[in-house]
């Protein structure tokens, strides 16, 4: 049996599954804000429950996969960047196989969607896996081989804070982001950069799903704004293709439940790479909302 824990800033889920990726037991707990050692005990708990369970099934917990919204040093091993502040600085790993008795691997949650998604998802079966989560902010994993693809620093798919490809001079510097820089793909290619987008043309700030609506209603700034994140996604995923070549690219968050854009983000991302010609498909996510816990249980099978 494999165990994941997909550790957030409001919840924590942990997750039991078998070799064939089927879910065989799930839990969530509420995530103690700004407590470590509460953070720690929570998902020890959340483990114990678990092998409980494993148990009543005649079965053992090889070892536990934990998805983190940050990635760790490679020269420390503890945690950094990571959006839940107590987090860093922490040696996580250590901590909580001390707690639970258990060998414990970490990832970044990105990481943990695209192992998910390239291990029985939507990039099952290709050699090469760009899996990007566009939700409040954005960022991604890389699957290589059925393994993540961490890199010397840690840092690969650290894809929403590299600049924008491609913008006209009157759109430099670029919105300011929280990394401290401007212009980054994260403050045009998320669900905070589409309200931007359509507050700039309308002045009024709305939620996504409300600029949705009145799309569908065909107000003309909703469906200028469409366009526009559109254009923005499609630039920033083509330097991805110019860079990388991935066999397929798999996109989650909430944005990635906007189904019109796929037809056009792929009728359109050929012109964009370098050559103009392009295989590569751009494709939704297979297990939504489960894919960070899912591709954490898988982490004790890849090498990370």
């Amino acid at each position: 049996m494999r165990v994941g824990i997909d550790l957030g800033g409001t919840k924590i889920e942990a997750i039991v599954i078998d070799n064939q990726g089927v879910q065989l037991w799930r839990q969530r707990l509420p995530t103690p804000k700004g407590d470590y050692q509460g953070t720690v005990a929570t998902m020890a708990t959340l483990i114990a429950l678990a092998g409980e369970h494993c148990s009543a099934l005649g079965t053992t917990i090889r070892g536990v996969g934990v998805g983190i919204p940050g990635v760790l040093s490679k020269q420390t091993g503890y945690v950094k960047n990571a959006n839940s502040q107590c987090l860093n600085g922490q040696n996580l790993a250590g901590d909580l196989s001390a707690a639970c008795g258990l060998p414990v691997r970490l990832a970044n949650d990105a990481n943990c969607f695209a192992l998910s998604e390239a291990t029985d998802g939507a990039g099952k079966g290709h050699q090469v896996v760009f899996a990007a989560i566009i939700g409040t902010g954005c960022g991604a994993g890389i699957v290589v081989n059925g393994g993540d693809l961490v890199g010397a620093n840690g840092l690969a798919g650290e894809w929403g804070h590299n600049p924008m490809p491609w913008l006209e001079a009157s759109e430099f510097p670029g919105p300011e982001c929280f990394c401290g820089r401007h212009g980054c793909i994260e403050q045009y290619v998320s669900g905070s950069g589409y309200q931007r987008l359509y507050q700039q043309l309308t002045g009024e700030t709305v939620t996504a799903q409300q600029i949705e609506q009145r799309a569908e209603q065909g107000e003309v700034a909703a469906l200028r704004a469409r366009q526009q994140l559109s254009h923005y996604l499609g630039n920033a995923l083509a330097h991805v293709v110019n860079l990388l070549d991935p066999d397929v690219i798999v996109l989650g968050g909430g944005l990635s439940n906007l189904d019109w854009l796929y037809p056009q983000l792929n009728n359109e991302l050929a012109s964009r790479v370098v050559g103009q010609e392009c295989i590569t498909q751009i494709v939704k996510n297979h297990h939504g909302d489960s894919s960070g816990v899912r591709g954490a249980a898988w982490l004790w099978e890849a090498q990370c």
